[in-house]
């Protein structure tokens, strides 16, 4: 996916994310067939264009949704429970370091693994929004993203 869309307003409100340099390494990631920076990429993009199209809170739904997955851990299949449970808190701790998190920004991180994770649930219609179109953005990558050209 490409770093600049050719939405100006989203670009302006993730440019900050998309040139840090930690972040950037997510791109050295494979997630569902692609690298964990493309798939962030498509979450947030998404999101922002439906939630703008709604009315809604589009700067934290595409603020958020880039954040979605901002860790660097791998996983086993031993493991794999363990991290889709674990993770949205890592990336919530990640974020904290380079970037100021509202509280609805926090929620939709958190809860972008309902219903996996039931303990952690979307309060937001943003957050609905986005653990939707991570679920979608999953199953495109993972069957059909990179073999549709």
């Amino acid at each position: 996916m490409k770093t600049k869309t050719i939405d100006s307003k989203y670009n302006n409100i993730v440019e900050d994310i998309l040139n840090n340099q930690h972040f950037k390494e997510l791109d050295k990631l494979s997630h569902h067939g692609t690298s964990r920076l493309d798939h962030s990429k498509r979450v947030s993009f998404c999101s922002y264009k439906i939630c703008k199209k709604l009315n809604l809170d589009y700067i934290s739904a595409a603020r958020a949704g880039l954040l979605h997955d901002f860790f660097t851990d791998t996983y086993t299949n031993s493991s794999k429970y363990t991290l889709i449970k674990n993770h949205p808190s890592k990336a919530i701790a990640n974020s904290e370091k380079y970037f100021n998190l509202s509280v609805k920004e926090k929620n939709i991180i958190e809860s972008h693994m309902f219903p996996l994770n039931i303990n952690k649930k979307p309060l937001y219609p943003e957050s609905f929004i986005v653990s939707f179109i991570d679920k979608i953005s999953y199953i495109y990558e993972k069957f059909a993203g990179n073999k549709i050209r």
